[in-house]
C-alpha cells in the first residue's frame, strides 16, 4: 500500500511536469510572437507555435530523463522546497544548453530562424511552473497527512539521545508524516516510562511482541554501534513482520550534528562540539535580536503604556512581575513580564497543586483564578510576555530558544532534560508555535533539543514567521 502511493505521486509529479512544460513553451511563443516580450520580431522571422511543436515535446522527454537522473522524483518527507527549486534550475540549465547546440546545429543546415530568446524564455517559465507546481503538491500532501491519509506508523527502537532526536523530529516536523505509536527502551526498568505522548512499549527485547500486535510500518532502531548482532536481529525481526527498516547510528549516544570528525595521518579523530551553533551564527543570532527587540519595542511602547494603565485600573499591585528564572549554562536571571495574577498569587500555588494539568515539573490551569480580567486578556494574546524584550537588550534571552524554566522546574530535570540550557532560552520558540500549554512537558523539552541540534538562522526566521498566527489564534495560551 505504501509503495503504491509513492508511485502514485510520482507518477501525478511526472504527469503534471510534462504537462507544464509544454504550457511553457506554448506561453514563451506567445511572449515572444504575439506580445513581442524583450525584443522586437522581424516579420521575416515570424514562426507559427507548430515550428517550435517538436522542441517542446523533444525537450518534454529530455527535462523528464534529466529530472529522474537528478533525483527530481525521489520523494523524501520533509525535502525542503528550495531544495526542489534548485534542482529543477539545475535540470533545465541543462536542457536549455543542449537545447541551444541543437538550435545552432539546425541553423547551419535550415535557413529557418529559431528564435534563442523565446527558449530561455521557456527556461524560465518551465522552472517557475514547476516549482509553483511542487509547493501546491506539498501543500495537498501536508492536507492529506492531516487528515490521516498516507501516514506512516513508525516504533523506535531504543531511547538514548539519538532515539528522543527521532521523537523530536516527529513532534517538530509533523509535515514529514510520521506517527510513532511508541518506543522500545534500551536500558532498566527507569528507562521504561514514557516520553511526552510516545508511549514506552517494552524494551527492545519485545520487539516481535510489539510487531505482532500493533500495526507498524517502520521500525527506526537507534541502538548503539557497540552491539551490531543486536542491530542485525531486531532487523531481521522487523522485515520479517513486514516492516520497512531504518538504522539510525548512535555514536556513543551523541547525536552527528555534535560530532566533529577530523584526521592525524590518516586517522580518524572524533571530537565533541559543546555547543551546536557556530560563533558566526551566535553573532548574527545576537545582532538579530538586538534589532528586532530594539524595533519592537520602538514600535509598541504606546501600546505597552496603555497595557501599564489597564493592569493599574485593573487591580492593585505592580505593573510588571519579575521572576528569577534559569538561563544559558544554568545561570539565573530576573525575567520580566507584564502582571496577569492578582498579588500573592505564588503564594497561592501550592493550595491549586490539585488542579494542575500540566506534566513533570510545570504548572498550568486552563482557568487559573488567580489571573485579573486584564491579565486574562494579556495571557489569551501574550502580550504579557513584550517586557522581556529587555531581557533580550540585556543578552539574557533571545528572540527564539527554549522556555525559560524557573529553578524549581530544573531540580526536577532529568539529565537529557538539561541539554535545553546549552543556548540562551527564547521569547518563543518551537514550543510557541507547536500547541504552547497544550504540549506535555517532555514534548516542549524534545521540541527544544530538535531547535538546539538543528538550527539555523533561517528556522528562527520561519519559527518568529509561525509566531504571529499562533497568537492570533490563541492555542494553547493560558
Amino acid at each position: 500500500m505504501r509503495e503504491r502511493r509513492e508511485r502514485l505521486a510520482k507518477l501525478s509529479l511526472m504527469l503534471g511536469d510534462a504537462l507544464l512544460i509544454n504550457v511553457a513553451f506554448a506561453l514563451a511563443w506567445w511572449l515572444r510572437y504575439r506580445q513581442q516580450f524583450l525584443a522586437t520580431v522581424d516579420p521575416a522571422n515570424d514562426a507559427p507555435y507548430g515550428v517550435y511543436l517538436p522542441f517542446s515535446l523533444g525537450t518534454t522527454l529530455l527535462l523528464l530523463l534529466i529530472y529522474k537522473i537528478d533525483g527530481v522524483y525521489d520523494r523524501r518527507r520533509g525535502r525542503p522546497w528550495l531544495d526542489e527549486v534548485y534542482r529543477l534550475v539545475n535540470g533545465t540549465t541543462t536542457a536549455v544548453v543542449l537545447l541551444l547546440a541543437l538550435v545552432f546545429i539546425l541553423i547551419y543546415f535550415r535557413p529557418l530562424s529559431y528564435s534563442r530568446i523565446m527558449f530561455l524564455e521557456a527556461a524560465a517559465l518551465i522552472v517557475l511552473l514547476l516549482s509553483a507546481y511542487r509547493l501546491l503538491f506539498g501543500w495537498v500532501e501536508r492536507m492529506l497527512l492531516r487528515r490521516g491519509l498516507g501516514v506512516e506508523r513508525v516504533l523506535v527502537v531504543g531511547n538514548g539521545e539519538m532515539g528522543r532526536a527521532v521523537m523530536a523530529s516527529v513532534v517538530a516536523r509533523p509535515d514529514l508524516g510520521y506517527q510513532v505509536i511508541g518506543f522500545l527502551h534500551n536500558g532498566g526498568e527507569e528507562n521504561a516510562s514514557d516520553i511526552g505522548r510516545f508511549k514506552a512499549l517494552g524494551g527492545v527485547e519485545d520487539l516481535s511482541r510489539v510487531l505482532a500486535y500493533h500495526q507498524v510500518d517502520q521500525v527506526i532502531i537507534t541502538l548503539p554501534w557497540t552491539q551490531p548482532r543486536k542491530i542485525l536481529e531486531l532487523a531481521r525481526q522487523a522485515e520479517r513482520a513486514g516492516a520497512r527498516v531504518r538504522i539510525v547510528p548512535d555514536l556513543f549516544q551523541l547525536s552527528l550534528s555534535r560530532v566533529d570528525v577530523n584526521e592525524l595521518g590518516g586517522i580518524p579523530l572524533i571530537g565533541v562540539k559543546e555547543v551546536t551553533i557556530s560563533r558566526g551564527g551566535r553573532l548574527l543570532k545576537r545582532l538579530t535580536d538586538v534589532v528586532i527587540a530594539a524595533l519592537v519595542l520602538l514600535l509598541t511602547w504606546p501600546l505597552m503604556a496603555l497595557i501599564a494603565l489597564a493592569i493599574k485600573l485593573d487591580s492593585p499591585g505592580p505593573v510588571l512581575f519579575r521572576q528569577t528564572r534559569v538561563g544559558q549554562h544554568g545561570r539565573p536571571f530576573t525575567l520580566y513580564k507584564f502582571r496577569s495574577m492578582r498579588q500573592g498569587a505564588e503564594e497561592e500555588q501550592a493550595r491549586l497543586m490539585a488542579f494542575n494539568e500540566a506534566s513533570g515539573p510545570l504548572f498550568k490551569i486552563r482557568n487559573d483564578p488567580r489571573l485579573t480580567r486584564v491579565g486574562r486578556l494579556l495571557r489569551r494574546t501574550s502580550l504579557d510576555e513584550l517586557p522581556q524584550l529587555f531581557n533580550v537588550l540585556k543578552g539574557e534571552m533571545s528572540l527564539v530558544g527554549p522556555r525559560p524554566p524557573v529553578p524549581s522546574e530544573v531540580e526536577q530535570y532529568q539529565p537529557w532534560h538539561r541539554q535545553r540550557l546549552e543556548v540562551a532560552p527564547g521569547i518563543t520558540g518551537l514550543w510557541q508555535v507547536s500547541g504552547r500549554s497544550d504540549l506535555d512537558f517532555d514534548e516542549m523539552c524534545l521540541l527544544d533539543l530538535y531547535y538546539i541540534e538543528s538550527w539555523s538562522f533561517w528556522m528562527d526566521v520561519q519559527i518568529i514567521l509561525r509566531t504571529i498566527p499562533a497568537l492570533i489564534s490563541g492555542k494553547g495560551a493560558y
